[in-house]
């Protein structure tokens, strides 16, 4: 099977995925483990003790790590030639991969949620590798962001890199924004669905969707 490296038109999507190192230098993240270190003695921290003394630095570390979506992803541009040649099948076979476990940070309050994926598309001249779903969702999720978004940017970006006759994206997630803080619920879920192309005007292909997802159709 013949692989295609895409050499897009969509500037935002192409610089969403083309590799761009974040330029923080360690003069920086020393400043930022200073301001971190603040804000937690403030607030009640006694950073003074082997278990906290390098919390400052472990907490803008890891935030760094969690937060690398901002790189991009190239890997993403590989494309592989459908073997679909024709026939009525072509427009109503669903590729669907799922659950895909994601972790991201709310832009509002920079408190995770995370949740599962499940994306499907009905391919046309392209389809792409499996992990690849994989790898998109998680690029986006690597970032601060909100679940509308993130469900967006992944069936925009599908639809642009394979131009299928359908994209299909479901998310459920929790936010620890609403259960840490504000109202406090205990086990609240945030379910969002994105439909492009035939999954817009055909119930049966949703209905599919859904049901492979766990979901009443």
């Amino acid at each position: 099977m013949a692989f295609t490296q895409l050499d897009l038109d969509d500037e935002e999507i192409r610089n969403a995925m083309e590799l761009r190192r974040r330029k923080v230098t360690d003069e920086q993240m020393r400043r930022f483990e200073g301001y971190i270190a603040e804000i937690f003695s403030a607030f009640g921290m006694d950073l003074n003790t082997p278990a906290t003394r390098d919390t400052p630095r472990r907490f803008i570390r890891a935030l760094y790590d969690v937060t690398e979506g901002y790189e991009g992803d190239p890997k993403l541009l590989t494309v592989f030639e459908t073997e679909c040649r024709g026939g009525p099948d072509c427009r109503l076979s669903q590729i669907i991969e799922g659950p895909i476990p994601f972790f991201a940070l709310c832009e509002h309050h920079a408190f995770p949620f995370h949740g599962r994926a499940f994306v499907g598309y009905i391919a046309h001249e392209h389809i792409i590798g499996i992990s690849k779903l994989t790898r998109l969702v998680r690029m986006y999720a690597k970032r601060f962001t909100v679940q509308e978004r993130l469900g967006r940017q992944i069936a925009d970006t599908l639809e642009t890199l394979l131009n299928p006759h359908g994209v299909a994206v479901y998310l459920e997630a929790a936010h620890l924004c609403t259960q840490m803080r504000g109202v406090r619920e205990a086990a609240p879920l945030t379910r969002t669905t994105f439909w492009r192309g035939e999954y817009d005007g055909n119930a049966a292909l949703r209905s599919e969707f859904l049901k492979a997802c766990g979901l009443p159709g």
